[in-house]
């Protein structure tokens, strides 16, 4: 069981389990063949090899330390869990608390705990407010709370004083790859909503603000930020930093929404602003209807929308980008191209049978 490199046992604390991060970062973990892996999550899971789960309720301090408190082997924590609330204020309880509860039941036991690992989003900058400082850095200032990434942040860095372990914060863009049931999976909106489309016979138009389509901005790939987080919470100069994590490259809807709907056999037409949460809400039929049609896996109408989500990353009429030259000076060289991402992880839908 020891670690390849290390020499020592290496065991994960995956927080947020079955998330598009938390998913692919287990994936990450398992094929490095130098971690055992524990996985949290609300509905637990199958253990396979040297991953197992654990269900546990994040917002319940006596659930936790129950289900949590006898983790002695956790060498890094992995935290990547996150709670919908319908405002911002309303997002930092639960998420401060949830991230709270596990370190407080993990860390006194975990005797060998050497890293904490955050994920954090370019809300740090206030990207979800309005128009922000692009490209934005590591080192902006802060923006006028509540935010909950930034609660974390301090939680962490305080809990570590006088500590012998360390963290670090990831701070990826849109992070696009494969996970069911997620609320915030842009590229399960744009497959589903391109899928739909072509059964209607409809041409693919680009749901945003006007000023959205036009708009620069750029994503993060999931196998890229597992491979991002693994490595800043492995490589001591990467000890109590944050770090942005994009692909690489920058995009605009209008020149990327013609090649995504060819990888679909569609024709764009001209974009016409409307809310996907909205005129999405009746497609069900269509939906159980295509999935009987195709053969498709038999996953609900639910498990495949995050049309709320969609709306929220279409209403960007303005630059969305950050630095992510710190990663590289640190030693992160990885990249990703965004256009051969989407068609990458279309063409895993296809294989899953989660679209035709």
């Amino acid at each position: 069981m020891s670690g390849q490199n290390s020499g020592e046992r290496k065991v994960a604390l995956v927080v947020g389990a079955h998330g598009v991060i938390g998913s692919n970062l287990i994936g990450h973990l398992s094929e490095l063949g130098e971690w055992d892996v524990i996985g949290l999550s609300r509905r637990g899971g199958t253990d396979v090899g040297r991953v197992r789960y654990v269900a546990v309720d994040l917002l319940d301090p006596e659930d936790c330390r129950r289900r949590l408190g006898d983790l002695r082997e956790v060498t890094h924590i992995f935290y990547a869990a996150y709670q919908d609330r319908p405002t911002w204020a309303e997002l930092v309880p639960p998420n401060l608390a949830m991230l709270v509860n596990v370190v407080e039941a993990v860390e006194p036991v975990a005797t060998g705990l050497r890293h904490v690992s955050l994920m954090q989003g370019y809300k740090v900058y206030g990207a979800h407010l309005g128009p922000f400082k692009t490209p934005a850095r590591e080192s902006d200032p802060p923006h006028m709370p509540p935010e909950f990434n930034v609660d974390q942040q301090e939680f962490l860095e305080r809990r570590q004083r006088g500590k012998a372990w360390s963290w670090s914060a990831l701070r990826p863009s849109v992070v696009c790859g494969y996970a069911l049931g997620n609320p915030m999976n842009l590229t399960m909106v744009i497959a589903v909503y391109a899928a739909i489309s072509k059964e209607l016979g409809l041409p693919l138009r680009f749901p945003g603000r006007p000023g959205a389509y036009d708009s620069l901005l750029e994503m993060t790939d999931a196998g890229l930020l597992a491979r991002a987080t693994v490595w800043a919470a492995t490589d001591e100069r990467c000890a109590n930093q944050a770090f942005n994590i994009n692909n690489g490259d920058l995009f605009r809807w209008s020149e990327m929404w013609p090649k995504i709907a060819a990888s679909f056999g569609l024709e764009v037409a001209p974009p016409l602003p409307m809310s996907l949460e909205v005129v999405m809400a009746d497609k069900e039929p269509v939906w159980n209807a295509m999935v009987e049609k195709y053969d498709l896996a038999p996953h609900s109408y639910q498990e495949v929308s995050s049309w709320r989500f969609g709306d929220f990353v279409f209403s960007w009429d303005y630059d969305m980008f950050a630095d992510g030259s710190k990663a590289r000076r640190f030693g992160f060289h990885d990249f990703v191209d965004t256009e051969a991402m989407f068609r990458d992880i279309f063409d895993g839908f296809r294989r899953r049978r989660i679209i035709p």
